[in-house]
């Protein structure tokens, strides 16, 4: 068998086409040209020996020598990536930098306590806060990207991952303020039936219907509207009356705006707010933010 050299940059271009299906949004995404995009993707082929994409296809899909080599080389990609991360988690350890990931509104009162409390064990360490995109929430765990992360359920995979609750929390239905139900002091979901939805296309399903209670105890399909990626473009989508959104307490407490209400949702299980963190991680840092949590149970 030849041997041959990956450029693992090459191999990272390559996922990216054929996830996004099309040079143009995956050059945006890798911040490249298209043009430079495709003479990469050349290079690599020129390597290995054959086409890897399909360029007549629309969207762009893989070969299907293109799909058995994505099966290993995404295999190899993620490999690479633990070991890099696995050095940078060493050095940071070194310094006492621990990296906690977050989604918008999940850090707040409790988990700046929380931190309060890892600093009081530890006080030379020093606590990088990193947002994370929704579906990031937990996979930027595994992979090494940061140290732990705050996480909202549901989470599809929890293989290699540990959770510790950090306080359960209740959710609200978020209202434009001249919704029908805005001036209530509670509702139940059945009050939501027939209403429309956000969505998020890059989340998980489970995670949307989960958020919307879908399926719904009276049987009614849950309608869904807009894709939205954060909480600022939630509550946009929201005050225009494009859709209604549930979410969690804790937004209500860090956003307000008089377009805006948020409505709690008495019949509905809570979220609970928890701290992942890689199973089996026994670094310094980590093991005393496990302990900072656990000590406030």
């Amino acid at each position: 068998m030849p041997v041959v050299d990956l450029n693992l940059h090459h191999v990272r271009y390559l996922i990216a086409v054929v996830d996004d299906g099309h040079f143009g949004r995956a050059a945006a995404r890798l911040y490249i040209s298209a043009p430079s995009l495709s003479q990469q993707i050349r290079k690599l082929e020129r390597a290995v020996g054959a086409e890897l994409i399909d360029r007549s296809a629309h969207p762009l899909r893989p070969t299907p020598v293109g799909r058995r080599f994505l099966d290993d080389a995404r295999v190899a990609l993620a490999a690479a990536d633990r070991a890099v991360a696995a050095v940078d988690a060493h050095l940071r350890e070194e310094k006492r930098t621990l990296r906690l990931g977050f989604m918008t509104a999940s850090t707040g009162q409790h988990s700046r306590s929380m931190i309060a409390a890892l600093r009081a064990r530890m006080p030379e360490a020093v606590v990088n806060l990193v947002e994370l995109p929704w579906p990031q929430q937990s996979s930027a765990v595994r992979d090494g990207s940061v140290d732990a992360s705050l996480v909202r359920p549901p989470v599809a995979d929890t293989e290699g991952l540990e959770f510790d609750v950090l306080r359960p929390e209740n959710r609200v239905a978020v209202l434009p303020a001249d919704h029908r139900l805005a001036g209530r002091s509670a509702i139940a979901i059945g009050d939501l039936d027939g209403e429309v939805f956000v969505d998020d296309d890059e989340a998980d399903p489970a995670w949307v219907r989960w958020w919307a209670c879908d399926p719904r105890p009276s049987g009614v399909p849950v309608q869904y509207g807009p894709s939205v990626r954060t909480i600022d473009e939630l509550l946009e989508a929201v005050a225009s009356g494009e859709a209604i959104a549930l979410t969690g307490e804790f937004v209500a407490d860090i956003y307000r705006r008089p377009d805006v209400v948020f409505v709690p949702v008495t019949d509905v299980a809570p979220c609970a707010l928890s701290l992942c963190t890689r199973t089996g991680d026994r670094s310094t840092l980590v093991v005393a933010l496990r302990r900072a949590v656990r000590s406030r149970e």
